[in-house]
């Protein structure tokens, strides 16, 4: 099995380490990651510059660019066969609810996706970051389980794994996105040069935590999986945006 790994922290992060070795067992694993950290850049393509690929010393390449950048380039020019299977991760921290919007790493599997291949973003929700195995074993059960029983067409998963020893997880559960309250105000302070600056405020607290949702999965120790879908139309506004336009 042929597996493209990806990430938004970094080919230098621990989670992506972690991912690689892990994935090795099921196949063939390819590394192409950004060469810093780029988490929050969501599905943002590189087409004012170009971009350059480069190999460390541990075999992982890595790119000038975003976590989209990396996929695209692999697929449409590096790699000589298409992968079999995307996978992006091992994120450090949550991405659920809204987060998928801005995320990085689901933009590196949404990248896949689009281009044709089964994809899968898996994160770590924790601050400690103690079980990046856990999220692993994880990814190479998806993975796996992928290999035996093919998807009949492109699917997208988006994967979140409590930060607990493995025999601590209590199950894994299919689930919704959640959503999350507004966003905190952002920070004002003031640089060393005395210039007004600002700083994105958090991410708002959990709002709709239904018991189907990914952030109530998470919360009572189980894996969440959403499966992602990228067609943003509302179909439902369609009949009310012809009628206003008469």
């Amino acid at each position: 099995m042929r597996i493209l790994i990806s990430n938004d922290d970094g080919y230098f992060s621990p989670g992506i380490a972690a991912l690689a070795e892990t994935l090795s067992k099921a196949g063939k694993v390819t590394v192409v990651a950004p060469e810093r950290d780029r988490s929050g850049a969501s599905n943002s393509l590189t087409l004012d510059r170009p971009l350059k690929l480069s190999r460390a010393h541990n075999g992982f390449h890595y790119v000038n660019g975003t976590p989209t950048d990396c996929v695209h380039l692999a697929v449409t020019g590096m790699l000589e066969e298409l992968p079999d299977i995307v996978v992006s991760g091992i994120n450090h921290g949550a991405n659920m609810g809204d987060d998928t919007i801005y995320s990085g790493t689901v933009a590196a599997a949404t990248e896949g996706f689009l281009l044709g291949i089964p994809s899968i973003a898996i994160s770590l929700v924790g601050h400690e970051g103690g079980h990046f195995d856990t999220a692993a074993k994880i990814a190479l059960q998806l993975v796996e389980r992928c290999s035996k029983d093919r998807p009949s067409g492109p699917m997208l998963l988006n994967v979140n794994v409590p930060d607990l020893p493995y025999d601590d997880l209590k199950g894994i559960r299919v689930t919704r996105l959640g959503k999350r309250h507004k966003a905190e105000p952002v920070v004002k302070t003031r640089n060393p040069r005395g210039e007004t600056v600002y700083w994105v405020g958090a991410a708002g607290a959990a709002q709709d935590v239904a018991e189907d949702t990914d952030f109530y999965a998470v919360a009572h120790q189980h894996v969440s999986i959403t499966p992602l879908q990228i067609d943003l139309t509302h179909f439902g506004q369609m009949d009310a945006v012809r009628k206003w336009l008469t």
